[in-house]
């Protein structure tokens, strides 16, 4: 894996915010618009497992606003620092169907590893004797 990547103890790379950008386009799709911050906030209240910093949020900001999945608009008339403001385009909206799709089978095959795992963890009937 990448240098993005974390390590859990048996140092297998594990990348914490994997699904980032699904989850942005997902909250989009739900809230209408939101600026950077607040997309990280959702990011760390809704997910059980969200490891993401700034960096990465903003990083996959960037990256789907170059793909056309978002917009983005400068709010500059407020007390304080400008905001951008991102929203989920129609070419997101349909990207948002094919990662929910991508999802929902690597859930069964994830399914499919734990329940092997948990297999091997249980002793053998036979040999209980």
């Amino acid at each position: 894996m990448h240098s993005h990547s974390g390590h859990n103890h048996a140092g297998v790379g594990v990348k914490a915010h994997r699904h980032t950008e699904a989850f942005i386009l997902l909250f989009l799709a739900r809230d209408r618009e939101l600026y950077g911050t607040a997309i990280l906030r959702t990011l760390r209240s809704e997910l059980p497992c969200y490891t993401g910093d700034s960096a990465a949020v903003y990083r996959a900001l960037q990256e789907l606003e170059g793909e056309k999945l978002l917009k983005a608009r400068w709010e500059t008339d407020v007390g304080g620092p400008a905001r951008k403001w991102y929203s989920l385009t129609p070419k997101g909206q349909k990207a948002l169907v094919s990662f929910k799709d991508d999802l929902m089978m690597r859930r069964r095959n994830f399914d499919r590893f734990v329940e092997v795992y948990d297999a091997l963890e249980k002793p053998s009937k036979s040999k209980a004797k």
